[in-house]
């Protein structure tokens, strides 16, 4: 086997009036076989500027070929068929093959159905905000972040704290409505079960909650829902936000502890989260909001919400019952011939 730089050579040989045998002799090859390639015409073939083009093979014959319409036919009709069903009407039919080749063939050809169209749910300025919890682990412990993200214009809030509780909801909630300036008219709960109540009975959107919950919407103004019955019809319009805040805030750093930790969130929220252009509505959060959405807000409470359940619970868990003290009573040591002539006994 010569490369296409020996067959260079051996042409330019040729060109400047080298016979075979001295070509033979200079390339080390037999004489004979440059008189092949002469003849045959494949040194011509191999120095040609254009390239050899090979037809296609001819189809190879297989035995279910004559069935084909068959399966096409009723796959159109019946998208859903399995291939052993088919492979059972086909061999009745008079198919002599096996299953492997039809299995493959049907996932070919069957029709595949078009791609739901993802409705994006757009809420008016104001209306609508979306409460997500996570936990992440850091070298001093567990965290839990809130996450509140304004529906309109993608606003986000967040912090971590160190346990996923009722009291953790009501001041992260708080916290956002201030970092808002004001209260959305609808919070969006998903996966909020453990958090609200282990009783969470979604009835049409809503949250049918314990009572201390619902006292804790009506003092901030907003309605408690559900992110049912299609999370494209209620969340989607909102992007993966708690996989956003790991990739871009906590992926690759390191903190110092929660101080340092939410510190750093607030101003990552400022300078990153809610400067930037977000790829839905392809403006920046900081600017829908300024501009549309917090003028519709609701106003802020007077004074923070006071639960008339959690600080009983604290108190109930502070008090402790008191200790009564126990006497003391000491006892003199005496000898035995003592006690026995108190009672009457010999000296």
């Amino acid at each position: 086997m010569f490369g296409w730089e020996r067959h260079v050579q051996l042409r330019h040989y040729l060109e400047e009036g080298y016979t075979q045998t001295e070509i033979a002799k200079e390339l080390g090859i037999d004489r004979r076989t440059i008189y092949r390639w002469i003849k045959s015409g494949d040194l011509d073939r191999e120095l040609s500027p254009e390239t050899v083009k090979y037809g296609p093979r001819p189809p190879v014959p297989h035995k279910l070929d004559p069935y084909k319409s068959i399966i096409r036919q009723r796959l159109a009709d019946y998208p859903e068929l399995t291939a052993v069903r088919l492979l059972a009407e086909i061999k009745a039919a008079g198919y002599p093959g096996g299953y492997t080749q039809l299995k493959e063939y049907v996932r070919r050809v069957r029709p595949k159905p078009p791609p739901e169209p993802v409705v994006r749910f757009e809420t008016p300025p104001g209306k609508q905000a979306q409460v997500d919890f996570a936990h992440f682990r850091f070298p001093w412990g567990r965290r839990y972040v809130c996450l509140v993200v304004l529906g309109y214009s993608r606003y986000k809030w967040l912090q971590y704290y160190p346990r996923q509780d009722m009291r953790t909801l009501y001041v992260g909630l708080e916290a956002a409505f201030r970092f808002f300036g004001g209260v959305p008219r609808e919070l969006l709960f998903d996966q909020m079960k453990s958090v609200i109540t282990k009783d969470l009975r979604p009835e049409g959107g809503r949250l049918m909650e314990n009572a201390e919950f619902l006292r804790f919407c009506a003092h901030w103004g907003f309605r408690p829902r559900a992110c049912r019955p299609y999370r494209a019809q209620t969340k989607g319009k909102v992007e993966r936000p708690i996989s956003y805040v790991r990739r871009s805030f906590v992926y690759g750093r390191e903190f110092l502890g929660d101080s340092d930790l939410n510190a750093r969130a607030l101003r990552w929220l400022e300078t990153v989260a809610n400067v930037r252009d977000h790829r839905t509505t392809q403006e920046r959060p900081v600017d829908r909001l300024e501009r549309d959405e917090r003028a519709k807000l609701l106003p802020l409470a007077a004074r923070p919400y006071r639960s008339l359940v959690l600080p009983l619970e604290r108190e109930k868990k502070r008090r402790r019952r008191p200790v009564t003290p126990v006497p003391r009573i000491e006892v003199e040591r005496r000898a035995l011939k003592t006690y026995s002539r108190l009672a009457g006994g010999a000296p």
